[in-house]
């Protein structure tokens, strides 16, 4: 398994550089061709879709579809995919920042019972509380 960082994940996902995603297209496919899978922690999760967000302008259900279509892809392991796969379900109806709907949904998991936030909207989502 080889992890990949936010640049990588970036130049594959937007292809705004065409060497640097024809380097990231290459890479993944070495590693796929060899059987072994690409990981994404949660850290280059949420500081991709913070890049795509204010850099690439990507909106929400654009974002939602790339991490989606990210999950079902075989080749590709997420750092605790189950948290992920919350946090995007649970993003799609809410206001909140995607990163905080990931970290509750890693907070749930790792046993809180809550997670305490002074962000208004983060404290409105399941799990949250006010601080």
């Amino acid at each position: 398994m080889l992890g990949i960082d936010t640049n990588v994940l970036v130049r594959f996902l937007v292809r705004d550089d065409e060497a640097q995603f024809d380097k990231a297209r290459k890479l993944i496919k070495r590693e796929v061709a060899a059987g072994r899978s690409v990981f994404i922690n949660q850290l280059v999760l949420m500081e991709t879709e913070w890049v795509l967000r204010s850099r690439y302008l990507v909106t929400k259900n654009q974002m939602i579809a790339a991490i989606s279509g990210l999950l079902d892809a075989t080749d590709v392991q997420f750092e605790d995919e189950p948290a992920v796969e919350e946090a995007l379900f649970i993003w799609n109806d809410t206001a909140a920042d995607f990163a905080d709907c990931l970290i509750g949904a890693k907070n749930r998991r790792l046993g809180c019972r809550a997670t305490a936030s002074f962000d208004t909207k983060a404290s409105k989502l399941p799990g949250f509380v006010a601080a």
